[in-house]
């Protein structure tokens, strides 16, 4: 028996997401050294001009990953009284997110995708950020985004689908080579307030 069009519609879509993240990671990995270097410094310029960020006390960055560009240099710019968090993988919920206080002495470990994360620390959920910088896969003008494809941040930043804005605030962070025209949007993205990238700053 034949599929209906709209389970063809959403397969096409789910199919044109994949290849599009396929390409986009390439596109990002094939970054010299150098040129992610230079980025993450533009990077840090551009983030230490939000006022969001200049408001905020708890940011929750991450750890740079396969091609990913690089916050950590806020760590230089952030204020006296901002404390800068790493998420870690949970097991309940499961594949969600809590975020843990990070400064570059603490120990790390690796998680099951091989990405360090603080070995000790209380873990504060997404409601206890006041702003989340977000690595993107991709991204457009209109604030649509498309991520690794776990949906680890999905499922953690659901209840603002039901809460009001503005806290915590989402800021995507990319380099400006991942930005496409227009990007198929899924029914349970959760939308960005913010995108940054190595050249400039996008409010949708």
């Amino acid at each position: 028996m034949s599929s209906s069009p709209f389970v063809s519609r959403i397969d096409l879509r789910r199919e044109l997401r994949r290849e599009l993240r396929r390409e986009l990671r390439e596109r990002r990995r094939a970054l010299s050294t150098s040129q992610q270097r230079l980025a993450a410094r533009k990077l840090q310029q551009q983030l230490q001009k939000l006022p969001e960020l200049k408001c905020a006390q708890r940011i929750a960055l991450y750890w740079p990953n396969d091609g990913e560009i690089d916050p950590r240099l806020l760590v230089s710019a952030k204020r006296h009284h901002q404390q800068l968090y790493l998420p870690a993988l949970q097991s309940f919920p499961a594949l969600t997110l809590r975020f843990v206080r990070w400064t570059p002495r603490l120990r790390m470990i690796k998680n099951r995708w091989g990405i360090p994360e603080p070995r000790r620390g209380a873990r504060l959920s997404a409601h206890a950020m006041d702003a989340i910088l977000m690595p993107l896969v991709g991204f457009d003008a209109a604030g649509n985004r498309l991520g690794m494809g776990g949906g680890f941040y999905d499922r953690t930043l659901a209840f603002m689908q039901r809460v009001p804005r503005p806290s915590p605030v989402l800021i995507g962070v990319a380099h400006q080579c991942q930005q496409e025209a227009q990007l198929p949007a899924a029914a349970w993205d959760i939308p960005l307030q913010l995108i940054v990238t190595d050249k400039k700053t996008i409010r949708p």
